[in-house]
């Protein structure tokens, strides 16, 4: 088992406790779950587009584990993000709150929250508050043993809104109020171990010995060994493929005709599908895969530095990272849990982050908090109930833009512009043609949806739209 740590003395104990665990990875201990509840482990990737996986049409980049998940699990066609940035993308999914709800609407605030530097640019940044009841509280209020690996995201410039502070009872990795926790990017000298920030032994002076990828997933491996005991959740947030692009080996691309670029971005990916890999292979060896429920997902859509033009990283749809088109939020689902869901199925089910929640609650027993926007899709999954995409969904940016989806009709409100557009996600997935005028009746029916759909911020005061 690897020891990526240099630890303080405070931490020897546990570290020793966790290498002599450590010996035992991946082999099954005499008393094993006994699968009242099902373990569930959350894969996120991090700006992966609709495209840039083999099982959703990428002839180029190599993904041979997520696809063989998809194989063995379900895929969904029309999974979204829950908005187009990470920040309130992640808090929709962990609080079950869409971005017109949700504590965090975007990446920055106008108001409140903490001032920090980003790019040597003063900007404000707000975080999940202790009343925010996410998905690790009531997973750990269930029984479950909850950690979060690597990226968390929700602390923004407050170092009491850990992990730790918000429902897991384990964390590593780095902290956007830590900003030496991960640097430099994808190969960090310092990391946390729950609350002490410690030495990266393979990453010292300027040494690129031990990937963020792989590091993360020594450390989700070695807690699932370690609590193979009991229920868990185990919410693994990989770095890639977000830029910076950055990864030693480039393995099969190396001698490909693709531009630097594209071989890096395609070598983070087949890196995370590795590590994926070893995350299912622990699984079976600790034989937990059949009452384990994986998910794997992006938080949102492809960035604008991505190479899409050699790698079609959006799957050919329109927008990017950062705006509500398809491009942005539409992204790559894939769920399995053998005996339960239907092995190779593809799913046409809506679906988006406010229903992880309350789906994953109604799978564990964990009680749902009141006023949340998703819903459950626990039946669809097991079969007991076909697809139903009769309700709206919806995005925003505080006063910037809106959309919303309902059945084949999507609403948008660009960015800068009063003018909302409609598209007929079916005749047309790729928003080439705007048929508003068209469709008089459809927008005025979204335009009344649109007005009660949202809920007044105190970190986007109406008093700052436009500054």
């Amino acid at each position: 088992m690897y020891n990526p740590f240099i630890m303080s003395r405070k931490n020897i104990r546990l570290h020793l406790t966790h290498a002599a665990l450590g010996t035992l990875a991946c082999s099954s201990l005499a008393a094993a779950n006994d699968g009242a509840k099902p373990n569930i482990i959350f894969i996120i990737a991090d700006d992966m587009g609709y495209g840039d996986l083999g099982c959703y049409g990428n002839r180029i980049i190599k993904t041979p584990n997520i696809d063989k998940l998809a194989s063995e699990g379900i895929r969904f066609t029309q999974a979204y993000a829950g908005s187009a940035v990470s920040s309130p993308s992640r808090c929709a999914l962990l609080t079950g709150k869409h971005s017109g709800h949700g504590r965090i609407r975007d990446n920055f605030c106008k108001a409140g929250g903490i001032e920090g530097l980003k790019n040597k640019q003063t900007i404000r940044r707000n975080n999940l508050l202790a009343t925010d009841t996410t998905l690790a509280l009531i997973l750990r209020n269930a029984g479950y043993r909850t950690a979060l690996i690597n990226k968390w995201h929700q602390d923004g410039f407050n170092p009491e809104a850990t992990p730790l502070n918000r429902g897991f009872d384990e964390f590593k990795g780095w902290l956007i109020s830590s900003p030496e926790s991960n640097l430099p990017y994808y190969y960090p000298a310092k990391r946390f171990d729950n609350r002490d920030l410690v030495d990266v032994s393979y990453n010292q002076d300027g040494r690129k010995g031990r990937h963020n990828n792989d590091l993360s997933t020594d450390e989700s491996i070695e807690f699932m060994t370690r609590n193979q005991q009991k229920p868990f959740f185990l919410y693994l947030a990989f770095d890639s493929p977000h830029e910076p692009y950055i990864i030693e080996d480039k393995g099969i691309y190396t001698q490909t005709s693709l531009s630097e670029s594209a071989k890096t971005y395609a070598a983070l990916i087949t890196s995370l599908d590795k590590n994926v890999g070893r995350v299912l292979d622990c699984l079976r060896k600790l034989k937990l895969d059949k009452n384990s429920i994986v998910i794997f997902i992006s938080d949102n859509g492809g960035a604008v530095m991505a190479p899409h033009s050699e790698l079609n990283c959006n799957g050919g749809l329109r927008g990017l990272k950062g705006n509500f088109y398809e491009g942005g939020i539409r992204v790559p689902m894939i769920a399995k849990w053998p005996n339960h869901f239907k092995a190779g199925m593809t799913s046409n089910q809506l679906t988006y982050f406010p229903d992880i929640m309350p789906t994953i609650a109604g799978f564990t027993g964990a009680q749902t908090p009141a006023g949340i926007d998703g819903i459950s899709l626990k039946d669809i999954l097991t079969g007991k109930k076909k697809s139903d995409n009769n309700r709206y969904l919806y995005w925003e940016f505080p006063y910037s833009t809106q959309a919303a989806r309902h059945g084949d009709w999507k609403i948008i409100r660009p960015a800068k512009s009063d003018k909302f557009e409609l598209y007929n996600l079916k005749n047309d997935p790729f928003e080439t043609k705007d048929v508003a005028a068209q469709n008089p009746e459809i927008v005025a029916d979204f335009m009344k949806y649109l007005a009660s759909a949202r809920t007044e911020s105190e970190n986007w005061p109406t008093a700052t739209r436009g500054k």
